[in-house]
């Protein structure tokens, strides 16, 4: 798959995510568990992507971002464990990445 198919898979994926966790803090204070789905989530549809690009920069962002997830979901407060340096580097380089193959993403 083509660096700008996957960025446009991963908006995807991203957009999803923010749709949950928007309907999640409309109903309260979500719990752990519901951050723990969100994030575990993500890592599964952006490693599964990350694995039909090619070996570069996009596919790579993809990965990491991916690790950076699931650590977070494994955490005993998700949503605090995303709150970190690796995982804003990691959404900041799948933003960068895209940007050069032309598609606008914001993780």
């Amino acid at each position: 798959m083509s660096d700008k198919k996957l960025c446009e898979s991963a908006k995807k994926a991203g957009d999803d995510m923010k749709s949950q966790f928007v309907a999640a803090m409309q109903s309260g204070e979500p719990s752990p568990a519901v951050f723990k789905k969100i994030l575990t989530d993500l890592d599964e549809k952006l490693t599964t992507l990350a694995a039909t690009g090619s070996e570069g920069k996009v596919a790579t962002a993809l990965k990491q971002f991916g690790v950076e997830a699931s650590k977070a979901a494994a955490a005993a407060d998700p949503a605090d464990a995303a709150d970190n340096p690796a995982f804003e580097k990691a959404g900041a380089d799948i933003t960068a990445a895209c940007k050069a193959a032309g598609v606008s993403v914001n993780f």
